[in-house]
């Protein structure tokens, strides 16, 4: 049985008129036609729905109990036809995301504010791991985006990388905050609070001292750096951190900040990835949402820089 919406329509329209010619002028169609939709109609389910009495159409029981089917129908590819728009104009849908903590704070929960404002019926799953489990979350294809420090090239994960310049972070206080640039030799043998030694930020700051001939004193070793900046404001350290701790501490600290940030050299980079599921195609949402991130995390390379 192949029955169309447009017998459905006309079907209903001649019930709910009770006239072939009403049903037409309601249709837009002539008399003719709305006969032979109707003829059409009954040869496709193999039963008569209405008796031919002078010509007119007298509905017989089967068509009253059909009419509420027909109905129903309708009314589901009414709401089909309008869940499609609302999908299509990015009013409906859902976005999974997961990022790393660097960038969950405030930079990712800004930018899916901005982007789903105005949006109500969109849902979003924005989800905080390490980045070891953002990536393999997205070469699993569970979600539609990860944000996560770059790792190895794997076939599952479609990527686009960003270097990110740190950041010296020092108290507002501190003689060196005066300085454009700090260098190794401006810390030489100050507190500093790092990472566990095997982030690729801990490894490149010790061979940047190493290679100057400055001595690098751990006091605080820590998991992530924006807990660091709360020792560096009250003065136990300095810090070499990424460009996400600084934009989420200024966002959260504004004008009661107690730290300045100075660029350092020699350039010591975190290297981050916008990740895609290789073997699922992007939904449209997705493909807006991926294409914002990109031109958020651009910006804030190029302020850094």
């Amino acid at each position: 049985m192949n029955l169309t919406f447009r017998q459905l329509q006309t079907f209903v329209e001649v019930m709910r008129t009770g006239s072939v010619s009403e049903a037409g002028r309601s249709l837009g169609r002539t008399q003719p036609a709305i006969s032979a939709m109707i003829t059409n109609l009954e040869n496709e389910i193999g039963f008569l729905l209405f008796e031919r009495e002078r010509g007119r159409l007298v509905a017989k029981p089967e068509a009253h109990y059909f009419m509420e089917e027909a109905e129903h129908v309708l009314d589901r590819l009414t709401q089909s036809s309008r869940t499609l728009r609302e999908i299509g104009n990015l009013e409906k849908g859902r976005l999974r995301i997961a990022c790393n903590p660097a960038s969950s704070n405030f930079f990712m929960p800004q930018l899916l504010a901005e982007f789903l404002k105005g949006k109500p019926k969109i849902e979003a799953s924005l989800m905080m791991r390490s980045s070891r489990i953002v990536t393999d979350w997205i070469a699993s294809q569970q979600y539609d985006i990860g944000f996560a420090e770059s790792s190895e090239p794997r076939s599952t994960i479609l990527s686009e990388d960003f270097a990110l310049p740190c950041i010296c972070a020092l108290p507002k206080n501190d003689p060196l905050a005066l300085k454009p640039v700090i260098t190794p030799h401006d810390l030489d043998g100050r507190s500093a609070a790092l990472l566990y030694e095997e982030h690729t930020t801990t490894i490149q700051t010790r061979k940047a001292f190493q290679d100057s001939g400055a001595r690098l004193v751990k006091r605080f070793e820590l998991q992530t750096f924006l807990p660091s900046l709360h020792l560096v404001e009250g003065g136990l350290c300095y810090t070499i951190c990424d460009g996400f701790t600084v934009h989420s501490y200024e966002q959260s600290m504004g004008s009661q900040s107690n730290v300045v940030f100075k660029p350092f050299e020699p350039r010591i980079t975190l290297n981050m990835s916008l990740m895609t599921p290789a073997h699922r195609p992007k939904s449209i949402i997705a493909e807006m949402f991926t294409a914002k991130l990109s031109s958020a995390a651009s910006a804030l390379l190029k302020r850094l820089d």
